[in-house]
């Protein structure tokens, strides 16, 4: 997997964007100003392409169990969010893709009922 087909998957969910809100080498796709991918750029140019996902709690430990290359990420909630590090091979593109799917389910199951109906609405 390369950058630009994370983010030509990711922008073509619903009421994503992409942002840089914390510097230059940090990309985070948003739905509806809600972040579930975070890629760090500088990471990806260097060889060590990774990304940071929403998860649920119970699947957040089981992924974690199952694969070395999914681990707790660097600032954020370690309860429900996973570093995949997609350097390393182990995971499918395919799996990771499904991954992103569920990240992005994830922030929409926790928006409120509106928000939510605005995502259906387009």
């Amino acid at each position: 997997m390369d950058i630009e087909l994370l983010r030509e998957y990711c922008l073509k969910k619903p009421s994503t964007t992409e942002e840089f809100p914390f510097d230059e080498n940090t990309l985070v796709f948003k739905v509806l100003n809600k972040m579930f991918v975070i890629a760090p750029l500088n990471k990806w140019e260097k060889g060590e392409a990774s990304i940071t996902l929403k998860c649920n709690p119970d699947y957040t430990i089981e992924l974690r169990e199952q694969y070395e290359s999914v681990f707790p990420g660097p600032y954020v909630s370690n309860k429900h969010w996973n570093t995949i590090a997609i350097y390393r091979r182990e995971l499918h593109p395919k799996f990771i893709l499904k991954l992103i799917d569920h990240s992005y389910e994830m922030v929409v199951k926790g928006m409120t009922k509106k928000m939510r109906e605005s995502l259906n609405s387009e």
